[in-house]
């Protein structure tokens, strides 16, 4: 009876998640995750005590010291200043599609790319509406490299972040590995919305002026520098004896003492909402595994040799799909920690982010862009998505399994 109540909340709790919405009640996705989590405890899927242990506080509090730096951040136009050295830069449609997949794929690897594409998302479409552009490039150009480039490090996404802790790699060992395939993945995805949108980028004729907003540099010292050294203390945590959701939080309190912002507002910026989902999610997952639902995915045999990589690779195109990245990864993680390959989890982090891109409930952050261009009145259709999404994600899997080979 235990494991049908685990079946049908699950069930319910995803479909709430993936189309943001249920029969008569309103929702989002955040409520949904928590109405499963509540509903795993009430009908005695698992304890009170247990759910409590099923969440990954080391994850919960990286992303919350992450969010409450980016927050002061935004706060203190750091945002605003990568938006006016965008458009100082950007002379054509071409470089203006480059410089966005450059730097929501570098901002992401290091700022958490649902934060970014969540700030970033309605800049890009106030650009391209004072400049007369069509947005729908830049926005899947944004989304695809948001994902692609947040591979590259620890602190790039909630997956990366749940198997970085886990694998008890180096921010460096991380970062070294997985930058080659990020950048080639940026190139990839340069290329493929430039081909499929040939129209839009025919024209070559310079960008209409946009105004610029000022940026009081004075204001913006302080929690920049902090930002700094906490993604300098990332590679040396190990020397100061700090885990990497430590140097955040430890981040997080210096930013609400010295940022020039008001502490209040940087914390009623950060995303609770999010935190609540996630938190939530790790209860709903876990809780289906050890109902023994998803056993059939747990029985599979991982080693250190290209077979395991290439089913890892596999088994991620269908279930990111299926559960979306995150969700996925939770679930899939016992099976890492059984291997117990450092260089496995590496693997799944390219392997179950690159599959992200496929389609739009591939990634949270393809969800947040979608909703939030929505708001503006710009409408990204699934049939428009997966055209550039699925052979971009084809290709830089390729490229991530050929740059596996060097390991």
């Amino acid at each position: 009876m235990t494991s049908t109540f685990a079946l049908i909340i699950f069930v319910v709790t995803y479909l709430g998640i993936i189309f943001n919405r249920l029969p008569w009640v309103k929702i989002s996705r955040s409520t949904i995750s928590f109405f499963g989590a509540v509903m795993m405890i009430l009908f005695g899927v698992c304890s009170f005590d247990k759910a409590i242990t099923y969440i990954d506080f080391d994850t919960i509090c990286l992303l919350l010291g992450m969010m409450i730096i980016i927050s002061a951040l935004k706060l203190q136009g750091f945002f605003t200043l990568i938006v006016n050295k965008t458009l100082l830069f950007a002379k054509t449609k071409l470089t203006l599609l480059v410089l966005i997949t450059l730097i929501s794929g570098v901002a992401s690897a290091f700022l958490v790319n649902d934060a970014v594409v969540l700030l970033f998302t309605p800049i890009i479409i106030t650009i391209c509406k004072q400049s007369k552009l069509n947005p729908i490039p830049y926005l899947l150009a944004e989304m695809l490299s948001a994902n692609t480039g947040s591979v590259m490090t620890m602190t790039g996404n909630p997956q990366n972040m749940l198997l970085g802790i886990n694998s008890g790699v180096s921010y460096s060992y991380f970062l070294l590995h997985l930058l080659p395939i990020s950048f080639a993945g940026m190139f990839v995805i340069v290329l493929a919305v430039w081909l499929f949108f040939k129209k839009d980028f025919a024209d070559t004729s310079p960008l209409q002026k946009v105004e610029m907003e000022k940026v009081d540099f004075g204001k913006l010292r302080n929690v920049l520098i902090i930002f700094l050294l906490v993604i300098v203390a990332f590679f040396f945590g190990k020397l100061l004896g700090l885990s990497i959701p430590m140097i955040a939080l430890v981040g997080a309190v210096l930013t609400c003492l010295l940022s020039k912002a008001e502490p209040e507002k940087i914390l009623e910026g950060v995303d609770w909402s999010l935190l609540l989902f996630f938190a939530s999610l790790f209860i709903v997952v876990c809780a289906v595994r050890d109902a023994g639902l998803l056993d059939f995915l747990l029985q599979i045999h991982l080693d250190n040799s290209f077979l395991s990589i290439l089913i890892i690779y596999a088994v991620s195109i269908v279930f990111s799909q299926l559960l979306s990245n995150v969700p996925y990864t939770i679930l899939m993680l016992p099976l890492l920690q059984v291997a117990g390959i450092p260089l496995l989890y590496l693997h799944f982090a390219s392997a179950s982010t690159l599959a992200g891109n496929m389609t739009i409930i591939g990634a949270m952050a393809n969800l947040i862009v979608i909703q939030q261009a929505e708001k503006e009145g710009v409408h990204i259709n699934a049939k428009t998505f997966m055209k550039v999404g699925i052979p971009t994600s084809i290709a830089t899997i390729l490229i991530a399994l050929a740059l596996s080979l060097w390991w």
